[in-house]
């Protein structure tokens, strides 16, 4: 996710490359960004983000206690710190760095190609000159949504964040099928990939807004094809499942906030995965 922020912040102009810094562990990573986007790139957090008006979390959740530590007390205060980490709060994060500029925001894998939405609130000690500057940044990798909840941003995660998984497994179920059924996987993946990209289009292109369902009760006709699959998929427990799964993804990230390791739901039941 850091390499499409530093991709879309360059391709939209928000900022020249000459002006980005990565930092990470990891030698060899750090070299591709540098030669993929002209960046400087160090391996030490606290000298890349020593002059820094911006400072970017991206890492794991199980990392970021070290990151935090690493920079606890040596930000310059008037510096905006921008987490894109799940769970993490805007407290812990401020806590973690004894620092009080923070937003706190998920965005999703589309980001990588402009295309992704991203969730966002800012702490009261954030500028208005700091929350435009926050749109710039966020609105180079695609939408962008500001709240005022911090609790939206667990539900965020759990249905935008984690949302393309849910939508490429939905995806690979399709075609697997179309294959089951006789197709070759080149021809089943373009059904089903120009199906789902035209379903989106046609929702989003409408003039007038309509609820999802009136789009699906127009492609069902009485004791059709569309019909019978579609009682199948309610008999199945379709929807119950998504809802649940989305529920399971954002008692995770409440849980990875509190640093608290949950295990996965057993067979029929919605605790934490």
């Amino acid at each position: 996710m850091a390499g499409a922020m530093i991709y879309g912040l360059i391709k939209q102009n928000v900022a020249p490359a000459e002006s980005l810094i990565a930092a990470g562990p990891y030698q060899y990573e750090l070299d591709a960004l540098s030669e993929a986007y002209g960046i400087v790139s160090y391996l030490n957090n606290l000298e890349a983000t020593q002059l820094a008006d911006v400072v970017v979390l991206s890492v794991k959740p199980q990392t970021l206690d070290t990151v935090l530590a690493e920079l606890k007390g040596k930000l310059n205060p008037t510096t905006l710190v921008l987490s894109i980490v799940a769970g993490a709060t805007i407290k812990k994060i401020s806590s973690g760095l004894d620092h009080q500029v923070i937003v706190r925001s998920m965005p999703n894998t589309p980001a990588q190609i402009g295309e992704g939405i991203t969730v966002w609130m800012p702490s009261p000690q954030v500028s208005e000159e700091q929350i435009e500057m926050t749109r710039q940044i966020l609105g180079a990798l695609g939408d962008q949504v500001r709240v005022d909840d911090e609790d939206y941003l667990d539900m965020a995660t759990a249905l935008s964040g984690t949302g393309p998984a849910y939508v490429f497994l939905f995806m690979e179920a399709m075609v697997d099928a179309g294959v089951h059924l006789g197709f070759p996987r080149r021809i089943a993946e373009q059904l089903v990939t120009q199906t789902v990209r035209g379903s989106v289009n046609y929702f989003d292109h409408r003039e007038d807004p309509v609820h999802l369902a009136r789009l699906r009760n127009e492609v069902t006709s009485p004791a059709g094809t569309t019909a019978a699959a579609l009682y199948y998929l309610e008999k199945a427990g379709f929807r119950t499942a998504i809802s649940r799964a989305i529920w399971a993804a954002y008692e995770r990230s409440r849980s990875l906030g509190k640093g608290v390791e949950s295990r996965p739901p057993e067979h029929g039941n919605s605790n934490n995965s």
